[in-house]
């Protein structure tokens, strides 16, 4: 682990060197040098330092790597401008490193620390490289809303380390009650985020530039979701009492939120809603505490990242050639970009979780999980898949077809970085599911 990290860290020189293609290509040469170099074990492997990583942690880890190096990718207009690229790979780099602390670390106490640290390489994104003047306001929504719940979660591992004598994961014992059980997965429900504290997503979505939208979507809400297995480590045994609250919450936000997005008219606005919707079912399988849950979780959370980071950059692709989000203005593209009209369709099928995706596999094991915790929950599941169906097929054949918006003056054409960065999401997107076996073998 402390290689992954040395070699992050190594990086920092090359970056006022200038070379922007060189640094993407190193991240992603160390990125298929550690793929090979971990086996996937169920078990934590590469110990070092009281870091190390088992599936959970490395599946999470590697998704980081790749997301940030489609960052750079998706980005390029930062560097081609001039646009303080070197402080921008800074960042970047920089939020990388606190995410793979964050995964890899088997201390309670260092995970919330590198947890919260995260926060700040995301601001800089927002404040820095965002679009309008209410990036502002969208920066605050996001640093209190996560600040809000974190408190009573560093209280409380204070009082675990009193208590305990250690932050090891696995050697935690705690006397839980309800506040103690609130305080630990309250910052994770806010972070992934649940129904009802999720207004900081869409917000920060859409002020954010395409590299933290990517980031947001791709990465930090995983934060939450891994949070929750780890914390359910010790607390398990009392969470059965109240599971129910947080699946009811969460069934019921999923259909909700479907509806919501049939009503955006902005193109990111909604992609970052269709996110609310997925982490929720996320959330239900954590939640359920069964082997299909806990595994459907992470394989719809890869899934997820690599989706919807596709998505926004999609959006922001049309947003780079017509200046305009808006699905009033984005109509009749089939006739400009007939060729990217193919990848518009494709991630927008996998959005709905169609075959083969991660997403349909990972569905299909919540489905599981949901139906043997209550059987009453096809209701709720049932409409938020006819729901994920309807708002996918509508964002598609808004923005491919009709006629399209005579305000258009110029119109560049679609660049080779730009097919390769879809590329890029989608072969790993539909290509691991050949080998999904790794993702349940890991409990």
């Amino acid at each position: 682990m402390v290689s992954m990290l040395l070699f992050v860290l190594f990086l920092v020189p090359l970056l006022f060197c200038s070379y922007w293609w060189l640094f993407c290509l190193c991240l992603v040469i160390g990125f298929f040098y550690f793929f090979n170099m971990f086996w996937f074990n169920s078990y934590y492997s590469m110990i070092s330092y009281s870091l190390g990583g088992d599936t959970l942690s490395m599946s999470l880890i590697f998704l980081s790597f790749w997301i940030v190096f489609l960052m750079l990718v998706a980005s390029f207009m930062v560097y081609r401008d001039h646009n303080y690229h070197v402080e921008f790979i800074l960042v970047n780099l920089f939020l990388l490193l606190f995410l793979i602390l964050s995964f890899s670390t088997m201390n309670i106490l260092v995970f919330y620390l590198f947890f919260e640290s995260s926060l700040i390489p995301t601001l800089f994104l927002i404040f820095g490289w965002g679009y309008q003047p209410e990036r502002l306001s969208a920066g605050f929504y996001l640093l209190f809303y996560t600040l809000f719940a974190s408190l009573p979660l560093l209280l409380c591992i204070f009082m675990i380390n009193k208590g305990s004598m250690t932050l090891f994961y696995f050697l935690i014992e705690v006397d839980c009650n309800f506040y103690i059980y609130m305080s630990l997965i309250g910052a994770f429900l806010i972070k992934m985020p649940m129904i009802f504290v999720h207004f900081w997503l869409p917000k920060a979505h859409v002020e954010a530039p395409i590299s933290g939208s990517m980031i947001l979507a791709g990465v930090l809400l995983k934060l939450g979701g891994y949070g929750l297995m780890r914390v359910f480590y010790f607390i398990y045994s009392y969470s059965f009492f109240y599971s129910y609250i947080w699946i009811g919450l969460s069934l019921y936000g999923s259909v909700l939120v479907g509806v919501l997005c049939l009503f955006q008219v902005d193109i990111k606005s909604m992609i970052a809603y269709s996110s609310v919707s997925h982490m929720g079912l996320v959330l239900c399988g954590i939640m359920s505490l069964n082997y299909w849950g806990l595994c459907g979780s992470l394989i719809l959370m890869i899934g997820h990242g690599l989706c919807s980071s596709g998505l926004f950059c999609l959006a922001n692709i049309i947003y780079e050639k017509l200046n305009s989000r808006s699905f009033l203005i984005n109509k009749g593209l089939l006739c400009f970009m007939p060729s990217l009209s193919l990848f518009w369709f494709i991630l927008s099928a996998n959005n709905m979780a169609s075959p083969i995706s991660l997403n349909l596999l990972g569905e299909i094991m919540l489905i599981n999980s949901i139906m043997g915790w209550s059987s009453l929950g096809f209701l709720f599941l049932g409409l938020s898949s006819f729901l994920s169906c309807c708002y996918s097929i509508y964002l598609f054949s808004y923005v491919q077809h009709g006629s399209f918006y005579s305000g258009i003056v110029k119109f560049n054409s679609v660049t080779v970085r730009e097919y390769s960065l879809i590329l890029l999401h989608l072969v790993p997107l539909n290509i691991v599911v050949l080998k999904s076996d790794i993702f349940v073998l890991w409990l």
